[in-house]
């Protein structure tokens, strides 16, 4: 049986992570930082607190015993940072407090560690896809944290028997999806009308169920060991076709109708919105062939299988909410 630590076990890719390896017989050991967090976790999940996330975390405790450790906690990207200084407060958690994680692994006999950091590390803005053969260009405080935390955990496995395995999702919706896809379901459940119907970008999505199944395969596959992967569900789309199904599977029209993606982007630079439209309108595509190919890993769900079951949760918690409020 395999005995694992995750890290945000209470978060929205950690308790379904979780849950997969519960249901599969797995040891799950979840760190939590606070124990009034407790009740988010899985029902059968082993619960360790360990308090903040840094250069000082004491791990001995919820390290020992365990076989592999998926980390995910982090300080994530926030559109609204108003931290005076952001880089520092990212570096805090998730470079010195991932370093700190893996020194302590590794001094306790841990096999494995699988790292989930961010597409972001291999940079921002370009069409064509981004590989595993690209030289990290990060951009943004929490990308470059993320990057730097791949390093240090590079290190600790250049110098030990240490087994690190880093993988980079891009945007991973599913359900209990936030910020802003989160936000698109709701506009386009209104019947919102959007200009986006001349967008051609493509853009690359992981279900969370498929990011799950790729880090489990990544726990037990000898051929991970050492190597970095790229992930997605394997289909590129538009803003404008993303739309379309999310439209789909809630059952509305999509309302779309066309504006020239430039005349957007004039539109967004006079109001101050560059960045918001930036976000629908730029091509982020990810190449997932080398776990494909070194791993034999194919994504269990289809991108229009994630999204309908995205939209049931919508669906089902919205319309739960709002019988609540009656």
């Amino acid at each position: 049986m395999h005995n694992v630590l995750v890290t945000g076990a209470n978060g929205f890719i950690g308790s379904e992570l979780s849950r997969r390896m519960l249901a599969e017989g797995w040891g799950v050991r979840g760190a939590i930082r606070s124990s009034a967090k407790k009740h988010r976790l899985p029902q059968g999940i082993n619960a360790i607190e360990i308090g903040n996330i840094d250069s000082h975390t004491e791990w001995e405790t919820a390290v020992c015993g365990i076989d592999t450790i998926v980390h995910l906690a982090a300080r994530v990207h926030m559109m609204d940072d108003i931290t005076s200084d952001p880089i520092t407060a990212f570096r805090n958690i998730n470079v010195a407090g991932t370093k700190r994680l893996a020194q302590t692994a590794e001094s306790k006999k841990v096999r494995r560690f699988v790292y989930v950091s961010s597409i972001k590390v291999n940079g921002e803005g370009r069409s064509d896809p981004y590989t595993t053969e690209d030289y990290p260009s990060p951009v943004g405080p929490y990308a470059i944290s993320k990057f730097e935390a791949e390093e240090e955990l590079h290190r600790i496995a250049a110098n030990t028997g240490f087994e690190v395995v880093i993988l980079r999702p891009p945007l991973v919706y599913g359900p209990g999806v936030k910020a802003n896809f989160l936000k698109l379901i709701r506009i386009v459940d209104r019947g919102i009308p959007l200009p986006l119907a001349m967008a051609k970008n493509h853009r690359s999505m992981i279900y969370l169920k498929n990011l799950v199944d790729a880090i489990l395969l990544c726990i037990i596959h000898p051929e991970a060991a050492g190597k970095t992967f790229l992930l997605s569900d394997g289909k590129d789309v538009s803003i404008a076709e993303l739309i379309q199904m999310i439209s789909s599977a809630l059952g509305r029209p999509s309302r779309l109708f066309p504006l020239p993606p430039e005349l957007l982007r004039f539109l967004a630079k006079v109001t101050g919105r560059s960045n918001a439209v930036s976000r629908l309108l730029d091509s982020l595509i990810v190449d997932c062939s080398r776990i494909r190919t070194e791993l034999d890993w194919t994504p269990p769900y289809s991108m229009k299988e994630g999204l309908e079951e995205t939209a049931n949760w919508y669906l089902q918690t919205f319309k739960y909410l709002a019988n609540s409020d009656e």
